[in-house]
């Protein structure tokens, strides 16, 4: 391990932002034998804001992914951002790896932060477990934000060839990288125009894989397997929550005709926004724009929940925002 860790750097300046972000760490023993949670929470939940639940995906931690989104939501709502189990500070020694178990131990995160309903954003494999919190707790869940989260795939797609990585194995060596190699891979398979990680020193390559993928890789890999395993559409439950699903026009891990079913499945309840000239880190590759989608429609939700006379100059407020991220 070098002396000096540049991610373990950029770590550092990420937790700062959140603090001045007004978050602080917390951790939730669930009391079911194993379970700990970690989780982002206000330092001073204001009553008179929504509350916000930001889901991170398999990657990088919560706080790399949601680092731009951080500045323009805590304005706004009270935030939360969990680690999911075996992700960050986030273990159980419960066996189950389903989406509604994370989902579980999600919500009771929340209850124990008395948080009774919320609006979420969930982020590749934070939208599948986000999908579930909404589906298994509608009466909490407001609106839903689901971005780049195959949820409508099938077990047979993988047998079918739709995905261009269909063996699962292999699938979960690119997205749990352990060598320099397999990190650029997983970066090509994430951006459209992937960073020139070519011209990278192989020793920050690995330095970074320490930092964030050397902790629970059997466990995480478990989550993937669990994934497909007897997925069936017709089984997917339809969520009655509003819905904004968010894609990369050229995403080559989860393919965009899984946004249009998706789409389909939901109906008119249902909004879709196609990022152009993004792939499947959308919120890292097209930011701006992707805080724009998120920011219209939740605060499009919010207004509707103020007075009239709060109306005015929550709108202006908010037009004001959206020009400057």
């Amino acid at each position: 391990m070098p002396c000096f860790s540049f991610t373990e750097s950029k770590n550092s300046c990420f937790r700062s932002n959140f603090v001045r972000a007004g978050l602080r760490s917390t951790f939730t023993d669930l009391k079911d034998g194993g379970t700990t949670m970690h989780c982002w929470v206000p330092k001073s939940p204001n009553p008179s804001k929504p509350n916000l639940l930001l889901l991170h995906g398999l990657g990088v931690n919560a706080m790399w992914q949601f680092a731009d989104l951080i500045r323009p939501v805590t304005p706004h709502f009270n935030v939360y951002v969990p680690d999911l189990l075996f992700f960050g500070e986030s273990t159980t020694a419960n066996p189950d790896r389903s989406e509604s178990f994370q989902a579980e131990c999600v919500m009771r995160v929340m209850e124990a932060q008395s948080v009774r309903t919320f609006s979420l954003v969930g982020l590749s494999y934070g939208g599948f477990v986000g999908y579930r919190l909404a589906a298994q707790y509608p009466e909490a869940v407001e609106r839903v934000v689901i971005c780049s989260a195959a949820v409508c795939m099938e077990e047979k797609d993988l047998r079918e060839g739709v995905f261009r990585v269909s063996d699962l194995d292999e699938a979960a060596s690119i997205l749990i990288p352990q060598t320099p190699s397999k990190l650029r891979e997983l970066v090509k398979y994430t951006f459209f125009r992937p960073p020139p990680l070519g011209i990278v020193p192989s020793c920050l390559l690995r330095d970074f894989i320490e930092t964030m993928f050397s902790d629970f890789v059997q466990e995480r890999k478990e989550l993937i397997l669990a994934i497909p395993k007897n997925r069936k559409l017709s089984d997917l439950p339809k969520i009655s929550q509003p819905t904004l699903i968010i894609w990369g026009e050229h995403d080559h891990l989860f393919p965009l005709e899984y946004a249009h079913k998706l789409k389909m499945h939901l109906g008119e309840n249902a909004q879709l926004a196609v990022v152009k000239r993004a792939g499947h880190a959308i919120s890292a590759e097209k930011s701006k724009e992707f805080n724009k989608h998120i920011m219209s429609f939740l605060i499009d939700f919010k207004r509707s929940q103020t007075s009239p006379s709060a109306n005015h100059q929550n709108k202006l407020a908010d037009i004001k925002l959206l020009n400057v991220i």
